[in-house]
């Protein structure tokens, strides 16, 4: 099969820290690549990938300021669509705006990733082009009423590539990025009253919200900040840790980190909503918490956890070759029917049943628009 993967270009392919669509992107090609498919991977011309690279865009839209990410979105994209015919099928994980440029030109059968609804007017996009593309969800929570999905493809990564480190270390950890959703405020919260230290490794993405609620607590010893940490410091920071913080307000979309953490043995303090009860198995490789307190009370347990139970769950359910298992599934079906089937009914009446102004879901903080800089 002659395969076309379009991956997102904030960050090249692979990412060299933070990153996960351009990440699962290139997990996608390069699983594809090893079944015997002919790949091409449209991604940042500095990006790396041992097969057909297509780059429009010089270097990821965050790794250089001068960049249009508006002008470079839309060449990245037509790019792929001016080749659309040498391709048997399309897989998209840019989020919507390739569906767009898919309803005006004639191309392969199309599948997009959703690795997340940006906001909830963003499923305009996604109901218009809903003939036109068929659609995977990231886990079974993130999935909305008004599509019809192929298939639930959880994100894979390399375990081989994160140390498996069987004794518990003596701080937990924040990884990912500083913004209302991901909950930081809550992490440091959870480590103070608990008496850990925290040590917290992202990028900021909403400035106000680290400048007021998550600087001040930062003092270099009981909450330290180290900015972002990519490859070798990445892993020994997971693998070195007591837990992983994920005490989102927002219920989570998928988290790469948490199987990333669970990979070096590190168990997930997680909240008990969106994908992560289908990541975590509460009392096993972590806990799922209902709020601050709950969390606070189970620190002292996570000793008690067996490290080498959360190595084994991402090795039987989050590698690549576990994904790409779940991808090949979905790819036959899209080639065998061609277009997506029509709405249903039901799909129909939740499609006009004003999601424009469905809320965002957030929780122990009040919601605020969301930043578009980095996602």
């Amino acid at each position: 099969m002659r395969l076309a993967v379009l991956a997102a270009i904030s960050w090249p392919a692979p990412p060299p820290g933070y990153g996960p669509w351009e990440q699962v992107a290139y997990n996608t090609a390069i699983g594809m690549q090893r079944r015997g498919h002919d790949v091409t991977l449209f991604a940042t011309a500095n990006s790396h990938f041992d097969g057909t690279l297509v780059g429009v865009v010089p270097a990821g839209l965050n790794e250089d300021p001068a960049l249009n990410g508006e002008v470079f979105t839309a060449l990245h994209i037509s790019e792929l669509f001016k080749r659309a015919r040498d391709f048997d099928l399309i897989h998209n994980h840019f989020d919507w705006k390739p569906i767009t440029y898919a309803l005006a030109t004639e191309s392969p059968p199309l599948i997009t990733t959703i690795h997340g609804f940006s906001s909830p007017q963003i499923l305009g996009a996604y109901y218009a082009g809903a003939h036109r593309s068929f659609f995977c969800s990231i886990s079974d929570a993130d999935r909305d009423p008004g599509l019809s999905y192929l298939a639930t493809t959880y994100n894979g990564i390399d375990p081989s590539q994160f140390t498996f480190n069987e004794r518990p270390g003596e701080y937990l950890v924040f990884l990912g990025r500083f913004h209302p959703e991901k909950g930081t405020h809550l992490a440091i919260e959870v480590a103070r009253r608990a008496g850990v230290r925290l040590k917290m490794a992202a990028i900021p993405q909403d400035e106000e919200y680290f400048k007021t609620q998550v600087a001040p607590h930062i003092d270099g010893d009981r909450v330290q900040f180290l900015g972002a940490v990519e490859s070798a410091a990445r892993d020994e920071l997971l693998s070195n840790a007591l837990a992983l913080v994920h005490m989102t307000t927002r219920p989570e979309r998928f988290g790469m980190t948490m199987i990333e953490a669970m990979a070096c043995g590190t168990p997930v303090l997680g909240a008990r909503m969106g994908s992560i009860p289908e990541i975590v198995q509460d009392g096993v490789t972590g806990y799922l918490c209902k709020n601050v307190d709950d969390a606070v009370a189970r620190v002292p347990q996570l000793r008690s956890l067996d490290r080498l139970a959360c190595r084994k769950r991402v090795e039987a359910e989050f590698t690549i070759e576990r994904m790409i298992d779940r991808y090949c599934v979905a790819y036959e079906r899209a080639l065998e029917l061609r277009v997506p089937p029509p709405a249903t009914p039901e799909q129909l009446r939740w499609r006009v049943h004003d999601w424009w102004d469905r809320p965002m879901a957030y929780t122990d903080i009040p919601p605020k628009p969301r930043s578009l800089k980095f996602r």
